[in-house]
């Protein structure tokens, strides 16, 4: 059997074909674009052709926001489709992209053709109340859906299976806290496997400081601004989902390798808030957790960027972690620890394999 997943990010797109067989899945092409104009029919035909892949029997996809019905991998029908659709508001850098996608691959592979949707907010399903409730009216909390669902779950749970079998002599894992940091950014603590809490929330824009994305404000701020420079809604989302984050620090960009080439005091200042908030939020995990047994970096800017990786772990020699320079500096676009041996927390880069996860997921739900 052919499996097709697709990832359509808030700025980039990844496509991967794997053959089912008795050994497990194989990989028969993949590819990752940046997000842009191209139809969407024609880059999968493309996609096809350039890797040889034949009709698939198979679709899955990511679909970064399920709400709070759809808290566990579906096959898509109409009325899958439509609660997607229904919160896209909730995830409007993600969900409609998903749409536009289950929608093209049904036009060019047929209705026959099973799709599956894989939630990432499923990860979080049954974090503690503690960790999803908003200290605001529980009637208005009920009637609107106002609780934290968390993002990112297929990425921290990549990472998690992986140092699981790294480390098989730690039940389950153990205590970990996972970073994936890429456009969007993201922390969370998770417990032999399960997550515990993460920094994400009502929506994608809670948490770190992201390449677009202001991370965590203060209402009373947003309020503020609302009143004197004269926003409507809509002029609020974009101002925090596209022109804050590090592009709105610096002035320059939203891409971390510009800014760390970069001289001006205003990257520097954009960087160094990006750490800072990233390590605010390793304490604060550590603290939920009672310590932990490692540290995962995974995303574009995790996997790539020494000099984030260093700034996180910081000063952090009083909670057991101790960078190892010189690994840290040679682990890129690969994986590897990064910490010193006797370090009592680990460190690990883990390079994320959401598409893996998608299509092991859609097979388990044809299967069920």
């Amino acid at each position: 059997m052919v499996v097709l997943t697709v990832n359509a990010g808030s700025s980039s797109l990844k496509l991967a074909a794997f053959r089912s067989g008795a050994k497990g899945l194989h990989v028969c092409g993949e590819a990752h674009y940046e997000a842009d104009a191209t139809d969407p029919i024609e880059r999968l035909k493309a996609f096809m052709e350039k890797h040889a892949v034949a009709q698939p029997q198979l679709v899955a996809h990511r679909v970064v926001h399920g709400g709070a019905r759809l808290t566990s991998s579906r096959r898509i029908d109409a009325e899958v489709e439509a609660e997607i659709e229904r919160i896209a508001p909730l995830a409007t850098l993600h969900n409609p992209a998903a749409l536009t996608w289950i929608r093209a691959c049904r036009s060019l592979l047929g209705v026959d053709v099973p799709q599956v949707a894989v939630f990432d907010t499923a990860f979080y399903a049954q974090l503690p109340a503690v960790a999803t409730t908003y200290a605001l009216p529980q009637e208005l909390s009920a009637r609107h859906g106002l609780r934290r669902y968390g993002f990112h779950g297929l990425a921290h749970q990549a990472m998690c299976r992986r140092w699981q079998a790294l480390r098989p002599d730690i039940e389950g894992g153990g205590r970990v806290i996972s970073f994936q940091l890429g456009a969007g950014c993201s922390v969370t603590a998770s417990e032999r496997g399960v997550a515990r809490d993460t920094s994400m929330g009502f929506s994608p824009l809670e948490g770190l400081v992201m390449a677009t994305r202001s991370g965590d404000v203060d209402p009373g701020l947003v309020t503020y601004l609302q009143r004197m420079e004269k926003l409507s809604a809509e002029d609020v989302a974009q101002l925090l989902n596209h022109q804050s984050g590090l592009l709105g620090v610096s002035g320059l960009s939203g891409d971390m390798r510009k800014l760390l080439a970069s001289d001006d005091p205003r990257a520097r200042l954009a960087v160094a808030l990006y750490c800072y908030r990233a390590r605010k939020y390793l304490g604060a995990y550590l603290a939920v957790l009672g310590g932990a047994d490692a540290i995962l970096f995974g995303g574009g800017v995790g996997e790539n960027a020494a000099a984030v990786r260093a700034g996180i772990l910081d000063g952090l020699g009083w909670a057991g972690i101790h960078l190892d320079a010189a690994a840290n500096e040679s682990t890129t676009a690969g994986e590897g620890r990064i910490s010193m041996v006797d370090s009592r927390i680990q460190a690990w880069v883990i390079p994320v394999d959401e598409a893996q996860i998608l299509a092991q997921e859609a097979l388990a739900v044809m299967a069920a």
